[in-house]
């Protein structure tokens, strides 16, 4: 059923931002990152690397996505000069060794409101330490600001990951992105003719897609990434949380994927063999029926996110999912 919500990107825009009037906005030092931790992550290599994961503090990204909830551990202003490195030494004075590093950012590192540029030297200085760097960018902002980075980084390989999120020819305009599947497209080809290496982050069961038409569309747009030169297949399943969704639920726009489809879009990812697929397994709980198998199928999708290998499912005798 599609959605009662506006039709065109102004009144979306402003519909989005009415809808987080119930959702507070965490009140956050601009010199210190949001959160960060280490964690281990099956590479390129196949070798089990440990990764330095840290979530920047900066502005607000400029498009309001429909999904995100993001923009909650955001500032309201560009962060001051220097900050961003701060915060970069702020969390790596703190964290174990690490081989690479994630600096994710609540939105696009290549936007200049978001990460100075004037900084970029700074933030190279500590990062290309790291056998790889790893940032998040909108398709819009993938340009030459990119390649400058990427030469700042030496020896170490840059990764950007973007959003596609769905390749719905219907659903996903109304998710608000401000991208095309072209845009996309566009954007990977870059990155390629440049040797910057891309991860691709997909939504399973976004808003307006009942449960047989999330799978297909996961499993189409997995298909779309790795057609477009991706190295790493993130399967994000869609999630609470700004106010946006909960009101979409409601109207019955949409609900939370069931976790048996996030298994069958891993299975699927992971049968291709064209590159690595991972699990997105945050919060993971929100989306089991059953605390019998709950913690044995998250397991299962934990080893085949470093293994990249196919387990045989879960059979539980209580939820028979």
């Amino acid at each position: 059923m599609m959605p009662k919500y506006p039709a065109s990107k102004a009144a979306r825009n402003q519909w989005i931002l009415e809808q987080r009037h119930n959702v507070p906005r965490a009140d956050l030092n601009p010199f210190e990152p949001h959160a960060f931790w280490c964690e281990d992550e099956r590479s390129a290599s196949g070798e089990t690397v440990s990764v330095a994961t840290l979530l920047l503090t900066n502005r607000e990204c400029p498009w309001k996505c429909l999904m995100c909830d993001l923009w909650r551990h955001t500032l309201t202003t560009t962060a001051p000069l220097g900050a961003i490195p701060a915060q970069i030494h702020v969390a790596l004075d703190q964290l174990r060794a690490a081989r690479q590093i994630k600096l994710y950012n609540s939105g696009s590192f290549f936007d200049k409101k978001a990460i100075p540029p004037d900084d970029y030297a700074q933030i190279a200085e500590r990062a290309r330490h790291f056998e790889r760097v790893i940032v998040e960018c909108h398709p819009k902002l993938i340009n030459e600001s990119c390649l400058r980075f990427r030469d700042l980084l030496g020896e170490a390989k840059l990764e950007i990951a973007m959003g596609l999120e769905t390749v719905h020819p219907e659903v996903g305009p109304l998710l608000n992105k401000g991208a095309t599947l072209q845009d996309f497209q566009n954007a990977a080809d870059f990155l390629a003719k440049n040797d910057i290496a891309l991860r691709v982050f997909i939504l399973v069961k976004p808003p307006f897609l009942n449960e047989d038409e999330a799978l297909l569309w996961a499993n189409r747009s997995t298909d779309f990434a790795f057609g477009c030169g991706a190295d790493v297949v993130v399967l994000i399943p869609t999630r609470r949380g700004n106010g946006a969704m909960e009101a979409l639920e409601k109207s019955g726009d949409w609900s939370p994927p069931r976790l048996k489809t996030l298994e069958n879009s891993a299975n699927y990812g992971l049968a291709l063999q064209k590159g690595r697929v991972f699990a997105d397994l945050w919060d993971l709980q929100q989306f089991s029926t059953c605390e019998m198998c709950f913690a044995a199928r998250r397991e299962r999708l934990e080893t085949m996110n470093f293994t990249q290998q196919i387990l045989p499912p879960i059979e539980c005798v209580f939820c028979h999912d």
